[in-house]
């Protein structure tokens, strides 16, 4: 999800809620403690030099049980963070607090902005030796000689 989404989206809200990968809604006295934009800089395994941007927002949670972050107010902290910090419409990664920090993708159900996980990737493949993933195929479709049938005995 870009930030021209969540913006959108937090127009059409009440209220604002984070629902995790496994369906659990993230407690909704929670904080949105930053929003920034990271700028990631690394050469991958097979030597080309990558460039990523994201959008970064970070929940926070703490025992203030009666705080509650309203959509207005988190539409203005994401439009004094694109302004000061120059952000572009960029997609958006969410950090949130469990065992250790986990870093998601951002998507929206209708009525909660889903958490969605993220997953590492070699982005050179072909640098690796990493095979390319085989053709599925069904059983009953390879055709092979001399093989024995269920009726031979052979088996």
């Amino acid at each position: 999800m870009k930030l021209s989404e969540i913006k959108k989206h937090l127009a059409s809200l009440k209220t604002i809620a984070f629902q995790l990968p496994n369906g659990d809604l993230v407690p909704n006295h929670f904080h949105v403690t930053e929003v920034g934009r990271v700028t990631k800089n690394f050469i991958d395994c097979g030597g080309t030099v990558r460039n990523e941007e994201v959008a970064n927002f970070q929940l926070w949670e703490e025992d203030d049980y009666d705080h509650r972050l309203h959509p207005e107010k988190l539409t203005n902290i994401i439009e004094l963070s694109e302004k000061v910090l120059n952000i572009a419409d960029l997609d958006i990664e969410v950090e949130y607090q469990g065992a250790t920090i986990g870093k998601y993708g951002l998507d929206f159900n209708g009525t909660n902005f889903v958490l969605t996980a993220t997953k590492t990737d070699c982005l050179a493949k072909d640098n690796c030796g990493i095979p390319q993933e085989k053709p599925k195929m069904k059983l009953a479709q390879i055709q092979t000689q001399n093989a024995c049938s269920p009726e031979s005995g052979c088996c």
